[in-house]
């Protein structure tokens, strides 16, 4: 069964580096960077809140 929380996490994390990537092929590097950081934020807590009994 699909955990639903970390899978919305990857989705969310898989959003913001598309939303990154096209912010840097615009040429916004400040909103790319931004959108970079919060990508890696959402990544870092859905492998440490919920890594499914992983240590």
């Amino acid at each position: 069964m699909v955990e639903l929380i970390p899978t919305a996490l990857a989705v969310v994390a898989a959003g913001l580096v598309g939303a990154a990537l096209l912010a840097m092929t615009v040429g916004s590097l400040r909103a790319a960077g931004f959108c970079f950081l919060c990508a890696s934020l959402v990544i870092y807590f859905r492998e440490t809140r919920y890594a499914g009994g992983r240590p």
